[in-house]
């Protein structure tokens, strides 16, 4: 029987393993290789060390892309956590008790499908559709319905508004998920905590604060990270509502967005895999900065 075991598991194996060295490892030990050439994308390819990281560090471009990302990596998933836990934790606790059953507020189901709408739209179209939300003319849904005279507002063509209006809209596509994500993480926990909690005069504060949020720590964990990653991105985003794509003046550039133009506009593939490069580390160590920073002891149920 064990003796059979092996070759069924590396049969199994075998194939998919296989694709992801091809496609995913071979891909990124070639983005490495790249960073350190002047390959335009067609052309010859010449190897030219470290000039890329060099041409990189006294980019202003690239310094300020960064400091986008990393705005965008604090409040993403700061705001779409925040909501989504108290949106969840209204639609399965938020109701009270009744017959001794914790309960959620009326209609709490129906909510669940409605939050989870935005799923359903490709980023792509959410962007179009927000393009025209925030329109400078009387045709954008925000200036449309201005009074006479406050208007219009230019929300993407403003320094100070563009980058919040990406994150308006990556917060609003993203919080529907993580709201039926700790939904079910809450319908996981026996009903027995809450009822107990509330016996002892618990308030629903004390419920969310000292029950619901460590019971879920791990969810939140991991919720983190993959909206620390989500920030990383917002190139589609960027690519289709922004002036300029990046602008105004840069106010919403991004990282990946200067490995695309670079790469498909401006003909520098070797830099553009710098860029690469340097997306993937930061990825990589906010990653596994969270969670070793969000670490703690697991709460048996």
């Amino acid at each position: 029987m064990r003796h059979g075991k092996y070759p069924f598991i590396i049969g199994f194996l075998a194939v998919p393993v296989a694709l992801y060295v091809t496609f995913v490892v071979a891909a990124y030990l070639q983005t490495f290789q790249l960073a350190l050439t002047d390959w335009s994308g067609l052309g010859p390819i010449t190897y030219v060390g470290f000039d890329n990281f060099v041409t990189m560090w006294n980019d202003e471009l690239f310094w300020r892309s960064v400091q986008h990302n990393l705005f965008l990596l604090f409040a993403l998933p700061l705001l779409t956590i925040v909501i989504a836990l108290v949106f969840a934790f209204l639609l399965n606790v938020g109701g009270g008790t009744r017959g001794g059953i914790t309960r959620g507020v009326r209609g709490s189901k129906l909510y669940r499908v409605i939050f989870f709408f935005p799923q359903l739209l490709a980023l792509a179209i959410v962007a179009v559709i927000f393009g025209r939300v925030f329109s400078p003319d009387q045709s954008g849904m925000i200036n449309g319905l201005l009074p006479a005279g406050w208007g219009p507002i230019l929300f993407l063509a403003d320094k100070d508004l563009a980058l919040l209006c990406i994150l308006v809209v990556l917060v609003w596509q993203a919080v529907g998920f993580y709201v039926v994500l700790f939904s079910a993480g809450m319908g996981s926990v026996p009903q027995e905590i809450y009822e107990a909690a509330a016996l002892d005069g618990a308030s629903r504060v004390t419920l969310f604060f000292r029950v619901t949020v460590p019971l879920l720590w791990s969810t939140i964990q991991v919720a983190w990270v993959y909206l620390g990653i989500a920030a990383f991105d917002a190139f589609a985003l960027v690519n289709i509502m922004t002036v300029e794509r990046g602008g105004p003046d840069g106010a919403t550039s991004v990282l990946a967005m200067m490995i695309y133009r670079n790469a498909f506009e401006f003909s520098q593939a070797g830099y553009a895999s710098a860029l690469g490069v340097s997306l993937f580390i930061l990825t990589l160590a906010f990653a596994a900065l969270t969670l070793r920073v969000t670490r703690r002891d697991a709460v048996e149920l």
